[in-house]
């Protein structure tokens, strides 16, 4: 009695050109498991580019297509594409092969290749179908019949602005589509990621910029400003603005304390799975530091209400003049909510600790923005020392300035160089009139009756 010799175990095929694929369908016919491995997002090789094959002067896409077809279809051929083998172990017969593959960052099983991403996708690159000569959408196929069918999109990491981002904001995303005009959709984006599209659109000491690869061509791209334009872009039309869904409504509470940027920002992520938030606040108004500590030339405090604003749309519940250790404790919250999350913030200023820093005249930064933000009777006399280089210390100056001091000076201990102001502020306040003095440390303050007389 005869026995059938079956073939057993299962094959690998690296690279899907032309021979690829017809090795592939020559071992599945005969039986064989096919695991064919292709770089590239599509099967195909180089043929598949080509107008005409050498020497027969045939159509290579006649040519090739029904081999793409049969290899695509077959049962007994996995096709295994944005792959790459990195090592082969073992012996004949028995290896073990390792692959890493790239996400394709579209789902196989749920693209029917009709385009409609490609349309509307607003990032444009060179086409290697066409040798760079033309160019195509992020989101691509590389040839009208490649298979898969499905689309692709190529990513070579994260952006260096976006991973310069505290917040991850997408930016590269949003300033494409500030490009292609689609304002609202790139306000969307920023969203996603940032509750306060318009306040980090004035304030924001933008990392992302100084980490722009653009700025060793010509400049880096203004990304704050872009991000302040599509803010206010998208804020044109309140009543129809396209909020985040939030999602379905869980039965448990959450206690937020504070309501600066922690706090808000932790409200506006919960809110949106489904938790009830309530927030509670010991001044009058939200905004922490965003309404206390920026002044209002800076970031105008209409911007600071429109988007807590949009945080009580969405559903969070606001509690001002209520102070933890005074109106509220953690134990009684605990009481009530079912987490709480403490977002007290930095209000402290830092002491230069300097002989008579307690004499009237002489204030923190911090406390002297708080006073003015909250509208408290705040004298500053004609000369006015900042001591410091910082952006609070710009803060200051530029505040004196506008309160009526006649001469106003910055005294910083180190060199112009290391002054960790941002630029734009520099130049702002020099612009209005603050006098600069490097490489000067105050000793101590000198007071009469009480109160600072020169220093």
């Amino acid at each position: 009695m005869e026995s059938e010799s079956r073939p057993r175990g299962a094959v690998m095929v690296v690279g899907a050109g032309i021979s690829g694929m017809q090795s592939a369908l020559d071992l599945a016919e005969g039986g064989f498991k096919v695991y064919l491995v292709e770089e590239k997002p599509a099967i195909g090789g180089t043929m598949v580019r080509l107008d005409k094959t050498f020497p027969t002067n045939d159509c290579a896409m006649c040519i090739v297509s029904p081999k793409l077809v049969d290899t695509g279809r077959h049962l007994n051929i996995e096709i295994l594409t944005s792959t790459r083998l990195t090592a082969l172990k073992g012996q004949p017969g028995n290896f073990r092969a390792f692959l890493k593959q790239k996400a394709r960052y579209v789902d196989l099983n749920k693209c029917t290749g009709c385009g409609e991403c490609a349309r509307v996708c607003p990032v444009e690159v060179d086409n290697e179908f066409d040798a760079g000569l033309g160019k195509r959408k992020a989101v691509y196929k590389l040839f009208p019949q490649a298979t898969p069918g499905a689309y692709a999109i190529d990513k070579r990491g994260v952006s260096p602005c976006r991973a310069a981002c505290p917040a991850g904001v997408n930016v590269q995303g949003y300033v494409q589509l500030i490009k292609s005009g689609r304002h609202v959709e790139a306000w969307q984006t920023i969203y996603r990621d940032n509750p306060f599209p318009a306040i980090c659109g004035r304030i924001c000491t933008h990392p992302c910029q100084s980490a722009c690869h653009r700025a060793a061509v010509d400049g880096a791209v203004n990304i704050r400003a872009l991000k302040r334009f599509a803010a206010e872009e998208a804020y044109r039309d309140l009543d129809s603005l396209p909020l985040p869904e939030v999602g379905e409504p869980r039965r448990e509470k959450v206690a937020v304390v504070g309501a600066g940027p922690a706090g808000l920002s932790a409200a506006y992520q919960l809110v949106q799975k489904g938790y009830r938030v309530t927030v509670f606040e010991a001044l009058p108004a939200a905004g922490g530091m965003m309404r206390v500590g920026i002044p209002e030339y800076r970031l105008p405090k209409k911007w600071v209400d429109l988007e807590v604003d949009l945080l009580a749309r969405l559903g969070v519940e606001f509690r001002f003049n209520t102070r933890l250790g005074r109106e509220i404790t953690l134990e009684g919250l605990q009481e009530n909510y079912q987490a709480i999350f403490v977002a007290l913030g930095a209000h402290k200023g830092n002491s230069p600790g300097l002989p008579g820093e307690d004499l009237a005249g002489v204030e923190q930064g911090v406390s002297f923005l708080r006073r003015v933000a909250l509208g408290e009777p705040v004298a500053v006399g004609r000369r006015v020392a900042v001591i410091g280089g910082g952006n609070t210390a710009m803060d200051c100056a530029r505040t004196a300035v506008r309160l009526g001091a006649e001469e106003v000076y910055i005294l910083y201990r180190r060199s112009e160089g290391e002054i960790t102001a941002l630029p734009e502020e520099r130049q702002a306040a020099r612009e209005e009139g603050v006098r600069f003095m490097m490489l000067t440390s105050p000793i101590r303050f000198i007071g009469r009756e009480g109160r600072v007389a020169r220093g």
